[in-house]
């Protein structure tokens, strides 16, 4: 058309064809034209500059769309709603929503209100740039100005709610809908994002059932739903349910992507099954779906996790034969892994080996090498790693503190763990949790009870709730300290602020009570052990019947003994012991033997401590026909009864005139006595 002669520049056809590039992305061309018609002396109107905008801002050029806007106004056209909405959701396709909300602000100044489209747009923008607090926020202005919204709009709501953690919130959005499914129906975006929430809280059977109500009520899953089931039940590795979930998949003609199988290998790797993990590993490679990095990792913590070090480390040397550098969670993974499997040497060797490889550890990895020194008893180690991580310019976090406060702590360094804690407070780390219960476990430890307990506070004044670990810390301060009024008030406020007590706990405060002498109390929570079914540890064990013997309550010792059967095997030898002679103490020898039996039976260590506990109490009750038999099975089980027992029975049966076993006896003291000169 321009080579004609006749050939008049239009600006009707020019517009057309900066439309027709612009839909087809070609930025450049389009722009060509635009400047190409103004020197024709053709004049741009309000659409040739939206449609212009419209192309910058698909390519994610918001600099050149601002422009042009700017010149749109240079030229005397006024922007129109299109023209802003194109320009707003450049900035937001860029995450740079800081532009976005200032173009939003000069477009309602200059008279052209935003509508629900501009809305979005800028609901975009803040979750492109992760702005998520700042999306819902604008969420609750958006409502306030009677702008409709859409599904759109509250599937990125729904998002951001999930990102912030206000799980329950995005829930009842959810339902919501649901209820509303005329004005905006949840579509699979909806669904999907639901389904990731329980993914993360590590519900995965709530997953599943949000998974088959988006099924039952008519809309298809895609992949990234799929992806979110399986990765709720890697959380939680289980394998059967992965699997199944990854053939539904298939079946239903969808091709499985890097995250599908990644999730897949990483249920087999949390259920100690690396050699699985490894199956599916090699069958994405053979789908023509290349491994990345983090399906890497997750195969190298699943050899890690299982104590396969050496297949571990072989996957660093896989992966950069695969053309995949290691990165610092590679290493991170194989750290905690060393730790775990107990190989010193190799935390050194993986360091050597970030090291040779430019790979500059992060807070995590240092963490990790850290915790691993300490839980091998290297201290020294430890605070070498520490050193350099400060020297680095690193910044530990409360994880690095807490780690190396109970670490230190462990191994007995009391001052060295304060001195950790006087770091973070000068670096002015918030205080987590974990980290106020390990200080207040390492004041226990030195029996600084005063410390202990200001730190207590402390820590509830800052809003932190204590958990039971921390509880239980203070309930044994208290118990060392002979209080146990204040270990009892401890324990009934640890109740009513909802914190669960364990074992450890109750036992903690049962031997507290027993110090300060309150046998009924340690009965009564030993029947509110068995109405939360806390079971009982070795400890409560020795407490109640300590309380039982002080009450001369031998009818509960009984009933106690009667449960041992299932757990006997783990009760140490020491409480055993003490049993047996609480039962023969109370005159109740026929449970004592029959605690004994089960010792036997159970494959409980019967050695000379609880043969000695057995022959006292039988002798007490003048039982010697039985004594003479539990020191024939001493023999018979190769333990070598003492020269007193043999003679502590023998004036038993002189007074009962057995005869025939005063020869025996002294028969056995002579052998003895001939053995020891």
């Amino acid at each position: 058309m321009k080579n004609q002669e006749n050939y008049c520049a239009r600006n009707d056809i020019y517009g057309m064809m900066i439309r027709l590039y612009a839909r087809h992305n070609q930025v450049d061309q389009a722009r060509g034209l635009f400047f190409e018609m103004q020197e024709w002396r053709c004049k741009p109107d309000a659409d040739t500059y939206n449609s212009l905008i419209h192309a910058h801002a698909r390519a994610g050029q918001w600099r050149w769309a601002i422009n042009i806007m700017e010149d749109m106004q240079r030229a005397a056209i006024p922007p129109t709603r299109t023209t802003y909405n194109n320009v707003i959701n450049a900035c937001g396709a860029a995450g740079n929503w800081k532009k976005a909300l200032e173009l939003c602000k000069k477009m309602t100044e200059n008279g052209v209100g935003p509508d629900l489209v501009t809305h979005n747009i800028v609901l975009s923008a803040f979750k492109n740039g992760a702005q998520y607090s700042k999306a819902i926020a604008y969420f609750e202005i958006m409502k306030s100005s009677n702008v409709a919204p859409d599904t759109f709009t509250l599937n990125i709501v729904i998002h951001c709610l999930v990102k912030v953690g206000q799980y329950g919130e995005a829930i009842e959005l959810f339902n919501s809908m649901r209820e509303k499914r005329t004005i905006c129906p949840p579509d699979v975006v909806t669904y999907t994002s639901i389904m990731y929430s329980y993914s993360v809280c590590g519900q995965a059977e709530n997953c599943k059932a949000v998974f088959d109500m988006m099924v039952a009520e008519g809309v298809r899953p895609n992949i990234v739903s799929y992806n979110a089931l399986l990765g709720a039940y890697a959380s939680h590795g289980a394998h059967k349910e992965a699997l199944e979930s990854f053939k539904l998949l298939k079946q239903n003609g969808l091709r499985p992507d890097i995250i599908s199988y990644t999730s897949l290998l990483n249920a087999y790797g949390r259920s100690a099954q690396p050699e699985k993990a490894r199956e599916v590993f090699n069958e994405m490679r053979n789908n023509a779906c290349k491994p990345n990095k983090v399906s890497y990792n997750a195969l190298i913590d699943a050899y890690g996790s299982a104590g396969m070090l050496k297949e571990a480390i072989s996957l660093l040397h896989e992966m950069e034969r695969d053309g995949i550098q290691p990165d610092v969670v590679s290493i991170s993974t194989l750290l905690t892994a060393s730790g775990r499997c107990r190989q010193l040497t190799k935390i050194d060797t993986i360091l050597a080996a970030a090291k040779s490889r430019g790979i500059e550890l992060n807070t995590v990895a240092y963490n990790s090498g850290i915790g691993s020194y300490l839980s091998l008893g290297d201290y020294e180690k430890a605070l070498e790693l520490y050193t350099l991580m400060r020297a680095s310019n690193v910044k530990p976090d409360a994880v690095t503190y807490n780690i190396l406060i109970s670490g230190s702590c462990k191994l007995g360094r009391y001052a060295e763990s304060l001195k950790f804690f006087e770091d973070m407070m000068t670096l002015k780390i918030h205080l987590t949790k974990e980290v106020y219960s390990s200080v207040i476990c390492s004041y226990v430890k030195q029996g600084k009870l005063t410390e202990a307990e200001s730190t207590f506070s402390s820590m509830k004044e800052s809003g932190c709730f204590p958990d039971v670990l921390t509880y239980t810390a203070m309930i044994k301060a208290y118990s060392d300290d002979g209080s146990w009024r204040r270990a009892w008030d401890l324990f009934k406020e640890m109740e009513s602020n909802d914190v669960q007590p364990d074992s450890i706990a109750c036992s903690s405060l049962m031997e507290a009570l027993n110090k300060g002498s309150q046998p009924e109390r340690v009965l009564q929570l030993m029947e509110f052990m068995k109405q939360k079914q806390i079971p009982l540890n070795q400890k409560a064990y020795f407490e109640i019947i300590a309380s039982c013997s002080m009450l001369r309550e031998w009818k509960t010792a009984s009933a106690i003994i009667e449960h041992l059967d299932s757990s006997l095997s783990s009760i140490s030898v020491g409480t055993l012991n003490h049993l047996l002679n609480f039962l023969g103490k109370c005159g109740r020898t026929e449970s004592m033997m029959k605690l004994f039996y089960k010792m036997v039976t159970s494959c409980s260590t019967v050695g000379l401590s609880t043969y000695t506990v057995l022959l006292r109490n039988l002798l007490v009750v003048g039982k010697w026909r039985k004594y003479i038999e539990v020191l024939q099975w001493m023999e018979d089980a190769g333990v070598r009864p003492t020269l007193y027992m043999y003679q502590s029975v023998l004036p038993y049966i002189w007074r009962d005139n057995g005869m025939d076993y005063v020869t025996l006896m002294q028969e056995k003291i002579d052998a003895l006595r001939e053995k020891v000169t």
